[in-house]
């Protein structure tokens, strides 16, 4: 099963090993008045290989900034700049069952041993990914607002798309944050 190198989703990916939405969080700068705010350009595109998976992120995060009023502009007349990070990683989760109970008879000694549990461990490793979006004021040049998606990647291509729009709607719940 091929895993698709990207976030994680953020997504991708969801909370621990086995969760199935991403995690989500966000922060800003509780000084900063949002309203100030209305057009933005991106600095730093996040680096996903997938271009697919990129084109559908760039766009959910288009979408919800702009069901907020924001516009996209050039980079020279925009309020704030976005910065988009990807990384992933391999994790893995060990699960120990245990069987029995199962007769194990008679040992080398000729002693009996009674009835045993055997213990059947299973080892499954996973990627996570994880995305990162900061915005800074292009005038101050300070960071205002931070979102961040974590979790499992999904190893399908449609999982792997609701995963992040699932990821982008609920880092934009909330904004912008009011004082």
């Amino acid at each position: 099963m091929k895993r698709l190198p990207i976030l994680a989703v953020f997504l991708l990916a969801a909370v621990a090993g086995c969760a199935t939405r991403p995690l989500v969080r966000t922060d800003h700068d509780p000084a900063v008045d949002f309203s100030r705010y209305g057009t933005y350009a991106w600095q730093q595109e996040p680096a996903i290989t997938n271009p697919l998976v990129k084109q559908r992120l760039l766009a959910a995060i288009d979408a919800e900034l702009a069901a907020k009023g924001w516009s996209r502009v050039d980079a020279d007349a925009a309020d704030i700049a976005l910065v988009g990070n990807v990384a992933t990683r391999e994790k893995q989760t060990v699960e120990t069952f245990y069987n029995g109970p199962h007769w194990r008879g008679w040992n080398w000694q000729q002693e009996w041993n009674g009835p045993g549990v055997y213990p059947d461990t299973r080892i499954t490793t996973y990627t996570t990914g994880s995305f990162v979006l900061d915005m800074f004021d292009t005038r101050t040049r300070r960071a205002v607002w931070r979102g961040s998606a974590e979790g499992p990647i999904p190893d399908s291509p449609e999982k792997v798309n609701m995963a992040v729009q699932s990821a982008v709607t609920r880092m934009f719940e909330g904004f912008p944050p009011s004082h």
